[in-house]
C-alpha cells in the first residue's frame, strides 16, 4: 500500500531490482548535472553561481532516500572530478571541488542523505510543513558546508565568507527550498490519487 512505502521510490516501484535503482540514480544524478546548467553569475555579489542544483539535490533525496539520494549526488560529485562538464556552466575537474564552491558540491551529498533519511524515517516529505522543514536542513547543511569551505579556499573570514556565500542565496535559496516542498507532498497526494 502506498501509505506503507518509505520513499516515492518504494511506492512507485514497490519491487524494484538492482537495475531499476540504478536506473533511479543514474537518472537523480543527470536532473542534478542538467539543473547545474541553469546558472546565474553575479560576481559583484559573490563568487558562487547561482544554480538550481539544491532543489535537484533535495528533490531527488527525498524521493529515492538517504542511500540512493546520496548515491546520486556522489556519483554527480565523481563524474564531474573525473571530467565529465556536469558542474555549475558546465565546469568540470578536481580544481573546482578545491576551489570556492567545493564545499557546496559536498555539502549536496550530505544534504541528500539527510533529507533521505528524514523522508525515509519520519516521512517528511509527505506534509508540508515537515517537507519544508527537511528541505531546510538540507539547505542549511549544503550552505553551512560551502560557507566553510570557502572561507579556508578562498583565505576569508567566517563573516565574510557568510557575506559571500550565504546571504546572496538567501532568496533564491527559499525560492528552492518551497518548490521541493511543494513537490513531495504534491506527488504523494497526485499518487494517492492515482492508486483509487
Amino acid at each position: 500500500m502506498i501509505t506503507n512505502a518509505a520513499t516515492l521510490r518504494a511506492a512507485v516501484l514497490p519491487r524494484p531490482t538492482v537495475l531499476t535503482d540504478a536506473a533511479l540514480v543514474l537518472g537523480a544524478t543527470a536532473f542534478v548535472a542538467v539543473c547545474a546548467q541553469v546558472v546565474v553569475h553575479v560576481p559583484a555579489l559573490t563568487p558562487v553561481p547561482f544554480t538550481l542544483q539544491t532543489f535537484a539535490v533535495l528533490a531527488s533525496g527525498a524521493a529515492l532516500g538517504s542511500l540512493r539520494g546520496g548515491l546520486a549526488a556522489l556519483l554527480y560529485l565523481l563524474v564531474g572530478l573525473v571530467g565529465a562538464p556536469v558542474y555549475a556552466g558546465g565546469a568540470h575537474g578536481v580544481h573546482v571541488l578545491f576551489g570556492a564552491t567545493g564545499g557546496y558540491l559536498v555539502g549536496m551529498v550530505a544534504a541528500a542523505v539527510l533529507v533521505g533519511g528524514l523522508a525515509e524515517r519520519f516521512r517528511a516529505d509527505r506534509r508540508v510543513w515537515s517537507a519544508a522543514l527537511a528541505m531546510l536542513a538540507g539547505d542549511v547543511v549544503i550552505l553551512g558546508l560551502g560557507t566553510v569551505w570557502l572561507a579556508i579556499s578562498a583565505h576569508l573570514s567566517l563573516g565574510r565568507a557568510v557575506a559571500l556565500g550565504v546571504v546572496p542565496f538567501l532568496a533564491v535559496e527559499a525560492v528552492k527550498v518551497a518548490a521541493a516542498t511543494a513537490a513531495l507532498p504534491g506527488t504523494w497526494k497526485a499518487l494517492a490519487l492515482l492508486r483509487r
